[in-house]
Parts: C-alpha cells; structure tokens; sequence
C-alpha cells in the first residue's frame, strides 16, 4: 500500500471521527433537546436540520466518503476496511477530550483489540 493511499485512509477515517463529534454536538443542542422531548417528528427533524454542527457533520462525512472512493479505487476492500477500525479509537479519544465522555476499563481494552488487528491487517498488505 503506497504513502499516498495509507495518507487517503487516514484522512477519510479521520473525517468520519470528527463528523460523528460534529454530529453529537448538533444533536446536544438546547433546539434539539426541547424538539426531542416533545416526542413531535417533525420539529426534531427541523431542529435538527438548522443545527450547523449536524451540517457540519454530514458534510465531513461526504467528504469522507469522496476521500473513501479514491481509496478503494487502489487496494482491495479487504485491505482498505479494517482500518475504519481506527475510526472507533480516534472517535472515542475525540469524544473524551472534547465531549468529556468517560473511557472504562472494558471500552478501553476493546479499543486495544482493534488496533491490535488493524495493525496485524495493516502487516499483511
């Protein structure tokens, strides 16, 4: 796997990680809240809708998936994939620091098997 593809990886993982904090800080939004206990589909749509960190989000993840396409256009599926795992290590380390989300022994330790085998993926290319 070349530079540039490993690079490309990242960088749409990345993104994917940074959407899902955009996307969770849109929808803790105070419009958002009220919308949500008001049980009404509609208004939570609408709330939703005019949060620009959930259009923030869904553009990251856009782009992302652009980013995605140029990727598997150069490797194998079965190559390029298990790296999205990294996305659940870097999302939870987003959401920790940004969000002041806890990490537990258990989540922590599951986060370390993941990369164990994206690691041992990455060594059979």
């Amino acid at each position: 796997m070349s530079a540039k593809v490993f690079a490309l990886i990242l960088i749409s993982v990345s993104m994917s990680a940074v959407a899902q904090i955009a996307l969770k800080t849109g929808m803790s939004t105070p419009n958002v809240g009220s919308a949500l206990a008001t049980g009404d589909r509609g208004s939570e749509l609408v709330a939703a809708a005019f949060s620009p960190m959930v259009w923030l989000g869904l553009g990251l993840y856009g782009l992302g998936a652009v980013l995605w396409l140029f990727v598997l256009a150069r490797v194998d599926v079965s190559a390029a994939y298990p790296f999205v795992g990294l996305g659940f290590i870097l999302t939870m380390g987003l959401g920790a620091f940004f969000l002041g989300e806890q990490i537990g022994g258990l989540r922590l330790v599951g986060t370390v098997l993941v990369s164990v085998g994206v690691y041992l993926v990455a060594q059979s290319t």
